[in-house]
């Protein structure tokens, strides 16, 4: 058996390799040639997989990507060819939370606001706009959800209205893909929508890049009627409009769910997925090769503080590392594939142990720690 991984997705040898034998292929390059004789092919979000891609494939029995979003996937084709199809939903949506949170803890900062005063709207209450949402309430944000199919389906939490998103200080994108029907979210927020917003507001895609109209965000940016950014996702990527740059406060290339728990974990999903295909125990997880982070723990003695928190996230993930980067190679040749697949090594939240005192000495704001996303145990 034939399994053609992804280079860029961690630890696919060591779990698939008593499957048979592994070949790794560029994502954004993979060609029909080069996968011709895959019986099993796993991919990442820039490998668009289709009938072109699987012309020359006959033997094909299960394709998978190691990625919440599934929009690069032709799935009728692959239902028509009865291949089986598997993907990793809320693999990364911990990694974006703590990406989330460490551009507005830079960006509050920046602009002497208070994090607890401000009001955040996440569009998009599934996997990841959920992990947002108990990310920051945990701290104390008032936050709104906004997602109109999950309402419609009955979802039994609170939901806003999208006039109530426009009015939010903060709005937080976690949408999928959607070219068509009554929930489209390819340009949801276009030329009339950010009109409406104002220099006042923070603005944050960390879903797909379609989602935004770019070219009219570029011009309204350059009359200086935006919000402050925060981009991750662009049109068009990795061929992105670099004149959006400048008016970007947080630019980075994709990565806002890229950390090597949450991909590792993405892996981990699809081999659980060919296992039980196979009918096959499960013998590995992703715990088994992910080695501990460089900071794996700390120590509290005190009340935790927004300054406090801020120094935490930021000793595991600071934003601002990815920005400075990204503008430094952005110009490169492939320069924006060339980061993502280069990317420095990044930890979640969870890695960091924080050691507290009892808990009867602790506030409640300390406590909550855990549900920000870090290891709490007390001392």
């Amino acid at each position: 058996m034939k399994i053609y991984i992804d280079e860029n997705m961690p630890h696919g040898e060591s779990f698939f390799e008593s499957f048979g034998e592994v070949i790794t292929f560029s994502g954004r390059d993979v060609t029909a040639e080069q996968v011709q004789d895959a019986d099993i092919l796993l991919v990442r979000s820039i490998t668009k997989v289709n009938q072109s891609l699987l012309a020359l494939n006959s033997n094909i029995q299960f394709v998978g990507t190691a990625t919440i979003g599934t929009d690069h996937i032709d799935i009728e084709y692959l239902e028509s060819r009865n291949i089986t199809f598997s993907s990793a939903p809320g693999c990364n949506k911990i990694s974006v939370a703590d990406y989330v949170l460490s551009a507005l803890l830079v960006v509050v900062e920046q602009r002497q606001l208070t994090l607890l005063n401000q009001t955040v709207a996440i569009v998009g209450a599934g996997n990841t706009g959920t992990a947002v949402y108990d990310c920051l309430t945990a701290i104390g944000v008032n936050c709104l959800l906004y997602d109109p199919p999950l309402q419609k389906a009955g979802d039994p939490r609170s939901f806003c209205r999208f006039e109530e998103v426009l009015a939010a200080d903060v709005i937080s994108l976690h949408v999928p893909k959607t070219m068509v029907g009554p929930y489209k979210t390819l340009h949801l927020f276009n030329q009339s929508v950010l009109e409406k917003l104002n220099p006042q507001q923070i603005l944050i895609n960390a879903c797909r890049g379609e989602v935004i109209d770019n070219k009219a965000l570029l011009g309204l940016a350059i009359e200086k009627k935006v919000p402050t950014l925060v981009l991750d996702v662009w049109e068009n990527e990795p061929d992105i409009d670099k004149q959006l740059l400048p008016y970007v406060t947080l630019a980075t290339p994709h990565i806002a769910g890229y950390s090597l728990d949450s991909r590792a974990r993405g892996t981990e999903m699809l081999y659980i997925a060919l296992c039980e295909k196979l009918q096959i125990p499960v013998k590995l997880k992703s715990t088994d090769f992910t080695e501990q982070s460089n900071i794996s723990d700390i120590t509290l003695s005190g009340d935790l503080t927004p300054e406090l928190l801020k120094s935490l996230v930021h000793l595991i993930y600071d934003v601002r590392r990815d920005d400075a980067l990204f503008r430094k190679k952005v110009n490169e040749v492939n320069g924006f594939d060339n980061m993502r697949k280069n990317y420095p090594e990044r930890r979640e939240l969870s890695t960091l142990t924080v050691l507290t005192p009892n808990k009867r000495q602790v506030s409640p704001q300390m406590i909550d720690l855990k549900k920000i996303g870090f290891t709490v145990k007390n001392k």
